[in-house]
C-alpha cells in the first residue's frame, strides 16, 4: 500500500505520562493536549514544527482526560479524573480558569460543547452526563454534539450502546438507542452532515450509523447501522475522528497503530455502504494510541497522541484508485 500517511513531526508533549486527548481550536491555529501529568498544554506552529505556547497546570488534581474548545475559540474546557471540569478563558497573556464545574461522583471522562456555545456536556464514570446551563440529565459515558442538529447529543457507554438525546423544552430525552457493539463503546464522531455517526469499541470494530426518516412523516428519526468495519484492528479502538473536510475517518488503537478509512463509491444507489482501509501506520506511537484529531481548516492534517506522551503530526493523502 502506498504511504498515504506521512509523518511531519513529533513532539514530546507530556513527558513521563500519557497524552490522553487532543482538540484543535476552531481556527486551527492552536492544538490543546491533556495528560496524566494533570496539565493541559496548548501548541502552536513554529517554523515547520509545533511549540508549546502555554501549560495550564493549576486547574486539576488528577489526570486530565479530555479537552474541547468552544465554538468561538475563546474558551477551553478540560475534564479530569478529579471529578471536575475547568473552563479556561484565553486572554492576551495566556489562560485563566473562569469556572470549575463540580458535582460528578467519579472521574469526568469527556466534555463537549454545543455548536451554539451556550451548552456544555460532561460525562463521568458515575454513569451520567450533565448538560450545563442549569440542566443536567443522566446519560452514559462519552459525549459528542451533532454539528448540524444542536439539540442532538450522543453518548457512548460501558453498556455497549450509543444513545442519542434531544432537548425537549427544559429536559433531555433519549430518542434512540444504537445497539450492535459487543463491548464498551469508547468514542463517537459525527459526520459533517449530521446524518451519520461513527462509533468505535473495545470489540475492535467501527460502526457507521445513519439517520432514517420516520415512517409516519413525523420529526422523530430512527437510526440504522449501515456498515461494520471489523478485522482491521488488533486491540481496542479508543478514539475515532471523522474529517469534515474530506470525509476520511481516522482511528486510534491499542495496538499502537493509526488507521485511516475512506468511503468507497457505491456501484449503484442501492449498493451497501462500504469503507476501505486507506492508510495504516503500525508503529505510529511507541505505546497505545489514545487520540486522533483532524485539523479543521487544513485538509489531511492529522494529529495523534498516545501512552508514550507524544503528539505526532501527519499529512494524509488519499491513495489513487480507492
Amino acid at each position: 500500500m502506498p504511504e498515504a500517511l506521512s509523518l511531519l513531526c513529533r513532539v514530546s508533549a507530556h513527558p513521563e505520562s500519557r497524552c490522553w486527548a487532543l482538540a484543535w481550536s476552531p481556527s486551527g491555529a492552536l492544538l490543546a493536549s491533556c495528560g496524566g501529568d494533570r496539565t493541559v498544554r496548548v501548541w502552536g506552529r513554529e517554523g515547520s514544527g509545533w511549540a508549546c505556547r502555554a501549560v495550564l497546570a493549576d486547574g486539576h488534581q488528577r489526570t486530565v482526560r479530555r479537552v474541547a474548545w468552544s465554538p468561538c475559540g475563546h474558551f477551553l474546557a478540560s475534564a479530569s479524573f478529579d471529578g471536575t471540569t475547568c473552563v479556561w478563558r484565553q486572554h492576551e497573556h495566556g489562560f485563566e480558569v473562569v469556572a470549575t464545574l463540580e458535582g460528578h461522583e467519579n472521574e469526568v471522562k469527556a466534555v463537549a460543547w454545543a455548536p451554539s456555545g451556550s451548552l456544555l456536556a460532561t460525562c463521568s464514570r458515575d454513569k451520567s452526563v450533565w448538560v450545563w446551563e442549569g440542566e443536567r440529565d443522566p446519560l452514559l459515558a462519552s459525549a459528542s454534539y451533532d454539528d448540524t442538529c444542536p439539540q442532538l447529543l450522543a453518548s457512548a457507554s460501558y453498556d455497549d450502546t450509543v444513545r442519542l438525546y434531544r432537548e425537549d423544552e427544559d429536559d433531555w430525552v433519549c430518542c434512540a438507542t444504537l445497539e450492535g457493539h459487543t463491548s464498551t463503546v469508547w468514542a463517537v464522531a459525527w459526520e459533517r452532515s449530521g446524518q451519520r455517526l461513527v462509533s468505535c469499541s473495545d470489540d475492535r470494530t467501527l460502526r457507521v450509523w445513519q439517520r432514517q426518516e420516520g415512517h409516519d412523516g413525523g420529526s422523530e428519526h430512527s437510526w440504522q447501522c449501515v456498515c461494520t468495519l471489523s478485522g482491521y484492528h488488533g486491540r481496542s479502538i479508543y478514539d475515532v475522528a471523522w474529517c469534515h473536510l474530506t470525509g476520511a475517518v481516522a482511528t486510534a488503537c491499542g495496538d499502537d497503530a493509526v488507521r485511516v478509512f475512506e468511503e468507497v463509491s457505491p456501484a449503484s444507489p442501492l449498493s451497501p455502504v462500504t469503507f476501505g482501509l486507506a492508510a495504516h501506520v503500525p508503529r505510529a506511537h511507541a505505546q497505545d494510541v489514545n487520540g486522533v484529531a483532524w485539523h479543521p481548516r487544513h485538509a489531511g492534517l492529522l494529529a495523534t497522541c498516545g501512552d508514550d506522551g507524544d503528539i505526532a503530526f501527519w499529512q494524509y493523502q488519499r491513495p489513487e484508485g480507492l
